[in-house]
């Protein structure tokens, strides 16, 4: 099975080794019919602590690293 890759913006690098990301998804209310944006954050590992605030970085999925690190950064956009 293919490991999930997503998209999202860094809001936190103050731990070692972790940042925070906001991955953003749009779709449309099934009633409604309105495009509904909704976010969700995901806290990945980072060996190098190369990233910061404000950047734009794919995540991958990867075995547990801690307590709630599921996800490796990949590259920055």
């Amino acid at each position: 099975m293919p490991k999930r890759i997503l998209q999202g913006t860094v809001t936190s690098d103050k731990n070692d080794q972790t940042v925070t990301v906001s991955v953003e998804r749009r779709f449309r209310h099934p009633v409604l019919k309105k495009t509904i944006r909704s976010s969700k954050k995901y806290r990945a590992h980072d060996a190098q602590n190369k990233f910061k605030t404000g950047d734009t970085v794919r995540i991958q999925e990867c075995a547990p690293v801690s307590k709630s690190k599921r996800w490796e950064v990949l590259t920055a956009q």
